[in-house]
C-alpha cells in the first residue's frame, strides 16, 4: 500500500470547501441557526409547567360581599382568569365540554348565610381534568385564596378568636379524568403526534426521492395535473396513517385501559382530516426542498414547535398569548382538542367544530402552497 504523509494544506482545503457548500446550501444554513434559536425560545419563553391566567367561569347564586371577594382574589392570584359570569348548569355544561374554560365555580344560594352563622361555607368546582398537570396546582391554590379572602371579610364582630374550623370548604369534581391518570391524557395525545411525525416525514421524502433517483423528470413529462400527482401520493399514506392509528388505539385501550366515551366513527373522521392536513404539509415540503435532507430539516423545524406548543408535552393554556397564537396555527393542537373530547368527554360533531374547521383551513392553505411550488418546478 502507498501510504501518503498527512497534508495539512489538503485537510484545510477539504474544510474550505465543505463550508462553502453549506453557505450554499441557504436552506441548510437556515436550520443550523434557526433551530437552537427556535428551542431556546420555546423553552426558555413558551414552556411552563405551572400554568396561569387558567380561564375560569363563575356560577353565582350569592351575590353577597363574600362571594364578590373571592371571585375577586380568583382575578388576582394570577392562576385565574374569570371570563364568564353563568346562568344556568347546562351553560357550564356546555363549556367544560367544549374546552373553553378550565374551571367552573359554583357558589351557592346559601355561601353567605353560612358564614355568617359561622358554619362552613361550601364551593363547588368543576375542573376538566383531561390535563391533570394544568389543574392540580391552581386547585390547591383556589382553596387556600378562598380561605384567606374569607378571613379578611369576618375581621370584626364576626370573625370568632380562635375559629373552629375554615370558612370555606372545596369540594372539587375533576370531569372526565376523576383519578388523575395520566395515561388518559397521553395517550390520545399520542396518536396525534404519531402521526405528524412519521407522515410528514414518509411524503416528505416522496418527491425528493425521485428527484434525486431521476424519476422525478418521468413523472414530470407525463400529462398528468400537478393535482392528480399529489392526491396520487398521498392516498397510499392515508391507509398507512389509518392502520397506525388503529394500533395505538388498540393497544392504548387494551394496556392502559383509556376509555372511550364517544363515537368511534367520529373518531376516524376526524383522524381523516388530520391525517390529510398532514400529508399535504409533508408534500409541500418536498415539492420545496432540493434533496432528502432538506426535507428532513424542514420536517424537524415543522415538527418540533407542533410537539411543544400544541399542549401534548406541556399545558397550552399555560403559555404565553404569542405562543398559543402560534400553536393555535397548527394542526395538532386543534387535533388533541378533538380526540381528546371524543374519547374522554364523548363529545358530539356539533361541540366538536370549533376545532374542525382550523385544521380545515390549514389543510387548504398548504395544499394551494404546495400545488404553487409544483408548477414553479413543473415550469
Amino acid at each position: 500500500m502507498n501510504w501518503q504523509s498527512f497534508s495539512l494544506s489538503r485537510w484545510l482545503g477539504i474544510i474550505t470547501k465543505e463550508f462553502i457548500q453549506l453557505r450554499r446550501d441557504r436552506l441548510t444554513f437556515g436550520m443550523v441557526v434557526a433551530i437552537p434559536v427556535i428551542q431556546l425560545v420555546l423553552f426558555g419563553y413558551a414552556i411552563n409547567a405551572d400554568p396561569k391566567n387558567l380561564p375560569a367561569a363563575v356560577l353565582a347564586a350569592d351575590q353577597s360581599p363574600y362571594s364578590r371577594s373571592f371571585v375577586r382574589a380568583l382575578e388576582n392570584s394570577g392562576y385565574f382568569q374569570v371570563v364568564r359570569q353563568l346562568n344556568s348548569e347546562s351553560e357550564a355544561e356546555e363549556l367544560l365540554a367544549r374546552g373553553e374554560v378550565q374551571f367552573v365555580v359554583n357558589i351557592p344560594a346559601d355561601f353567605s348565610r353560612r358564614i355568617a352563622r359561622g358554619e362552613t361555607g361550601t364551593l363547588l368546582v368543576e375542573a376538566d381534568a383531561t390535563d391533570p398537570g394544568a389543574t392540580a396546582n391552581a386547585v390547591a391554590a383556589m382553596l387556600q385564596l378562598a380561605n384567606s379572602a374569607i378571613a379578611r371579610d369576618l375581621q370584626g364582630v364576626l370573625q370568632d378568636p380562635v375559629p373552629a374550623t375554615a370558612p370555606v370548604e372545596l369540594r372539587v369534581h375533576r370531569r372526565y379524568n376523576p383519578e388523575g391518570v395520566s395515561a388518559y391524557n397521553i395517550v390520545p395525545g399520542l396518536l396525534g403526534t404519531i402521526l405528524t411525525m412519521t407522515l410528514v416525514l414518509m411524503t416528505g421524502l416522496a418527491m425528493t426521492r425521485e428527484r434525486e433517483r431521476g424519476t422525478f423528470e418521468n413523472l414530470l413529462s407525463t400529462p398528468a395535473l400537478p393535482i392528480e400527482v399529489m392526491t396520487g401520493k398521498i392516498v397510499p399514506y392515508v391507509i398507512v396513517g389509518l392502520i397506525q392509528v388503529t394500533l395505538i388505539y388498540l393497544i392504548g385501550t387494551w394496556l392502559f385501559h383509556v376509555p372511550m366515551e364517544g363515537d368511534i366513527t367520529l373518531l376516524y373522521f376526524v383522524l381523516l382530516i388530520f391525517i390529510a392536513a398532514n400529508l399535504t404539509i409533508g408534500i409541500t415540503f418536498s415539492t420545496i426542498a432540493r434533496n432528502q435532507l432538506q426535507s428532513m430539516q424542514m420536517m424537524v423545524l415543522y415538527f418540533m414547535p407542533s410537539l411543544l406548543l400544541s399542549g401534548f408535552a406541556f399545558p397550552f393554556r399555560g403559555m404565553p398569548e404569542w405562543a398559543q397564537w402560534i400553536g393555535n396555527l397548527l394542526p395538532l393542537t386543534h387535533f388533541l382538542i378533538l380526540v381528546r373530547g371524543i374519547m374522554l368527554k364523548g363529545n358530539t360533531l356539533y361541540e366538536l367544530l370549533p376545532a374542525v374547521w382550523p385544521i380545515l383551513a390549514f389543510t387548504l392553505a398548504v395544499l394551494l402552497a404546495g400545488l404553487g411550488f409544483y408548477r414553479r418546478t413543473l415550469d
